[in-house]
């Protein structure tokens, strides 16, 4: 298997500019996320304050950035990582049945605005989780639902009913997945999941349904979740100066290190990211 000099999750500011330095400075790297970059550029109708590029329109800034990553022979590798452990002397990225495998971990995956759900934390692990490709065997045969907010949730439920028995699928965005015989559209606002030493029920506004594992699919995961062990301060990663985390090879930048949420700071710190990874990777020589 190979093993990466440094991989990095996401393809906002803080990840793209990363890229752009780690590859600069030769390294071999990993680049995951979306083609279609963050959805907080593209959505963005002005930017006034990136410098060297006033009045732009976020989809301007996105196709600047693609350019600028195509210019370098920089792919970005659409895989949704629901797992980062680190390894001792590398890191180990899950994703679905697969791992890549980098000796080094910048964190860019944007922050998890939403909130949790009463009693998603409690049973995560006892039927709640958020990875569908990683946990479908667990449930074959038997019924499950998703909370769908990302972008690929659709997709994820498909994928699921042809493993489980049944899905409910309550979305929460316009992407509903394919018509199937075994998938029902429930379009209420999931408020609790119910149980006792593991999963049993989820609770809506408009009632409350049995099931055997709720899946929240959203686009980010709460750090501490994502990557066990790491400090973090709310739905931030505590890092230092030099984006340096409490885990050794790790780092984060962008929003997922905190306020303020700009593009400007998140590509600021993507490239201070990126330089103390390579300093990193240059200790183990």
């Amino acid at each position: 298997m190979e093993r990466y000099d440094i991989a990095i999750i996401g393809t906002g500011p803080a990840g793209i500019s990363a890229a752009i330095t780690a590859k600069i400075r030769g390294k071999n790297i990993l680049l995951l996320g979306s083609r279609d970059l963050s959805s907080k550029i593209t959505s963005a109708e002005r930017i006034e304050n990136y410098p060297g590029l006033p009045h732009i329109s976020g989809n301007e800034l996105a196709q600047k950035l693609s350019e600028h990553l195509s210019q370098l022979g920089i792919e970005i590798t659409e895989r949704r990582i629901s797992a980062v452990y680190a390894m001792g002397s590398y890191f180990g990225l899950q994703s679905g049945e697969d791992i890549f495998e980098a000796k080094s971990v910048i964190v860019a995956s944007g922050v998890v605005r939403e909130k949790l759900i009463e009693g998603e934390e409690k049973f995560l692990g006892r039927g709640v989780s958020y990875c569908a490709t990683c946990d479908a065997m667990l449930y074959k045969g038997k019924h499950v639902t998703v909370i769908g907010s990302s972008s690929d949730a659709a997709e994820e439920a498909e994928f699921l009913s042809t493993v489980v028995g049944s899905v409910d699928y309550i979305p929460m965005n316009d992407i509903l997945p394919a018509e199937r015989e075994n998938i029902r559209i429930i379009k209420e606002k999931p408020l609790a999941v119910e149980g006792t030493n593991k999963v049993s029920a989820i609770r809506t506004d408009g009632g409350e349904y049995e099931t055997n594992c709720v899946f929240v699919l959203r686009d980010a995961i709460m750090p501490d979740k994502f990557i066990p062990g790491v400090d973090t301060d709310g739905a931030h990663i505590k890092v230092d100066i030099s984006m340096r985390t409490n885990i050794t090879g790790l780092f984060a930048c962008g929003d997922i290190a905190g306020t303020p949420y700009q593009y400007i700071k998140a590509a600021g710190q993507g490239n201070t990211a990126a330089l103390s990874a390579v300093k990193y990777l240059n200790t183990l020589k």
